[in-house]
């Protein structure tokens, strides 16, 4: 039997097998590994690696279609006291802002519910409330899904959503010299940003279909870790300048500069837009914005040729090497 020592094995020492876990590869490692092998087809344009996935239906067709799907977990994502509306409201708004990230449209949604059986009706209703008073505002249909019971609350939503033809903003479209621009203020989750927050669908429509953003990506795990994931696509690296970074209002109070900044880097769940621009149209980019929207844009930055490399650059011009990282599933 395995483990057990022989008359004839007594000097052989008994070796344990290591079982790496989830854990220990991590949630970029996990879904590194699980996209290798995963079957293609000719009329998906861009597939896993980006804020969503970009099919084309026909040859022919004037739109790309946008989807995405994302879970909001009991425990994870919000607790038991979070009224069954804001829950419902983060649920889509989740999947909104990533369709928000490539320029797009959104259409329908399907919703996948795991209950246990011991939650009031109440709540439960008070989810599909939230989630359908979000959808109507932005026209999305909700079409469909399930319920199901299990051992804590979970709510899944699928959303389609949709772009003209070949121009999806993709997070690898960034080029060296490029300006970097993010929306709204960062580091306010924590104060309850997570569960208010607004999906940036019109910002997004906007910065597309004028063309100015060369890439996207919303700030779902922290700016730390998702300007990572832009530079690794677009294969550069990226300066942030400290005192640029627009901080929420909430975390001003906090003890130190250095604290205040980890929360804008670190926390996750701001859910704003962060883009690049060609430097010839930033001061053009800068002026149209201020007419079009009442949400605050800040240039943080530039792309560099450093590839995969954050710099920070402080008010006196000392760089340092960011190494600092965001919310990570299972780390």
């Amino acid at each position: 039997m395995i483990g057990v020592e022989s008359d004839n094995d007594r000097t052989c020492p008994m070796v344990k097998k290591r079982i790496q876990t989830v854990g220990t590869l991590g949630e970029l490692g996990m879904i590194q590994r699980l996209v290798r092998a995963l079957p293609e087809r000719a009329d998906v344009v861009v597939g896993p690696g980006d804020d969503c996935a970009v099919v084309r239906p026909a040859d022919d067709a004037r739109y790309d279609y946008l989807l995405k799907s994302d879970p909001v977990i009991e425990g994870v994502h919000f607790t038991r006291s979070t009224p069954g509306a804001a829950v419902g409201h983060k649920a889509l708004a989740r999947v909104l802002s990533d369709i928000a990230a490539m320029g797009g449209e959104p259409l329908w949604a399907l919703v996948n519910l795991v209950v246990p059986a011991s939650t009031s009706v109440a709540r439960v209703t008070g989810i599909y409330s939230g989630l359908s008073k979000l959808a109507r505002h932005w026209r999305v249909a909700i079409v469909g899904g399930d319920v199901a019971r299990g051992p804590c609350l979970e709510a899944h939503v699928f959303c389609v959503g949709r772009v003209p033809r070949g121009q999806a903003v993709l997070r690898g479209g960034a080029r060296v010299g490029d300006y970097l621009f993010v929306t709204g203020t960062l580091g306010g989750s924590r104060h309850g940003k997570h569960l208010a927050f607004q999906p940036r669908l019109a910002e997004g429509r906007w910065l597309q279909s004028r063309r100015w953003a060369t890439a996207m990506i919303d700030l779902s795990d922290g700016l730390a870790t998702d300007l990572r994931h832009l530079i690794r696509q677009s294969r550069v690296g990226a300066e942030l300048f400290l005192t640029s970074i627009p901080l929420a209002s909430a975390i001003k109070k906090s003890a130190s500069r250095q604290t205040v900044l980890r929360h804008a880097f670190c926390d996750g769940e701001d859910y704003e837009l962060l883009f690049t621009v060609l430097p010839a149209n930033a001061a053009k980019l800068i002026r149209a914005w201020r007419k079009t929207f009442k949400t605050p844009c800040a240039y943080i930055g530039r792309i560099t040729d450093r590839r995969n490399v954050i710099e920070c650059v402080d008010a006196r011009g000392r760089k340092v090497r960011l190494k600092a990282t965001g919310y990570e599933h299972f780390r």
